[in-house]
């Protein structure tokens, strides 16, 4: 029989999301959530200022105070135009931001990862990706109701089963800070990047990617459990990844770019 981590690893799901249970948010806090996600996916430059204002707006009497708490909670800045995970530890090493001007003209050049809010009917979890640059492919992914820094490694570990790029992107945020991961990359003698503070434009490809996977499949279903969630984005990673086509892929999946046009019609998502 296999251990309950190995089932996980199997599913790509942190091992936290076994045991979720629904939090203690009312079902109206859980609904400006899921309106303050969708807004901030149209304009990430709100605040909690002006996201009261929208919500206000839209027929919601809610104070300044209750947005910034929730916002908090989902893990969006108040101030800067990337979610909070990007504020940095103070006690961890910063490294600078390497993709400046850097010409992008294979796969495994650059990889890149980010966290986003995934709502649910009674509750929410958090998202982790990682990507390659030039393919837009979807190595791995990861799914966790806490904003720790396990799952994170785990699709590090996932992805780095697949190959090894020569860079690694990510914002400033102590998930990616931290001495467990940077320590991956470097071990795997990985150059490593983060973003400037607040700057949503550095990490561009993965903040597009979050908007597909927000568009064209959870702001679709009201996930009831987590395996709902974990299903659908399996579902939507395989489709993004071997049948979504790109334009800027001269009309090519992600799959044929990064893995060659035959043998990325038969890859299945770790």
């Amino acid at each position: 029989m296999l251990s309950l981590r190995r089932q996980c690893e199997l599913l790509g799901l942190h091992r936290s999301g076994v045991y979720y249970a629904p939090g203690e948010e009312s079902e109206l806090n859980l609904r400006l959530m899921r309106l303050i996600d969708e807004e901030f996916m149209r304009h990430p430059f709100l605040g909690s200022r002006k996201m009261t204002e929208y919500l206000c707006r839209q027929g919601h009497e809610v104070n300044r105070k209750r947005i910034q708490r929730l916002m908090r909670l989902m893990g969006l800045e108040a101030v800067y135009p990337k979610p909070r995970t990007s504020k940095a530890h103070p006690e961890h090493e910063k490294y600078p931001y390497l993709l400046r001007d850097l010409e992008i003209v294979h796969p495994d050049q650059v990889w890149a990862t980010d966290i986003t809010y995934i709502p649910m009917r009674r509750g929410f979890l958090f998202l982790v990706a990682i990507m390659d640059w030039f393919s837009r492919f979807v190595l791995a992914w990861r799914l966790a109701n806490t904003l720790d820094t396990t799952f994170c490694l785990e699709a590090l570990d996932a992805a780095l089963e697949i190959s090894t790029p020569d860079i690694f992107n990510s914002d400033q945020g102590p998930q990616f800070t931290s001495i467990d991961f940077t320590g991956r990359l470097k071990k795997a003698e990985v150059k490593i990047s983060m973003d400037g503070a607040g700057r949503v434009v550095d990490n561009i490809f993965v903040e597009r990617l979050w908007r597909s996977v927000k568009y064209e499949e959870v702001y679709l279903h009201d996930y009831d459990e987590v395996l709902d969630a974990h299903d659908g984005l399996g579902t939507y990673f395989s489709y993004y990844n071997l049948e979504r086509p790109h334009q800027s892929l001269t009309n090519m999946t992600p799959a044929e770019v990064y893995f060659g046009k035959e043998r990325g019609a038969q890859i299945v998502l770790n």
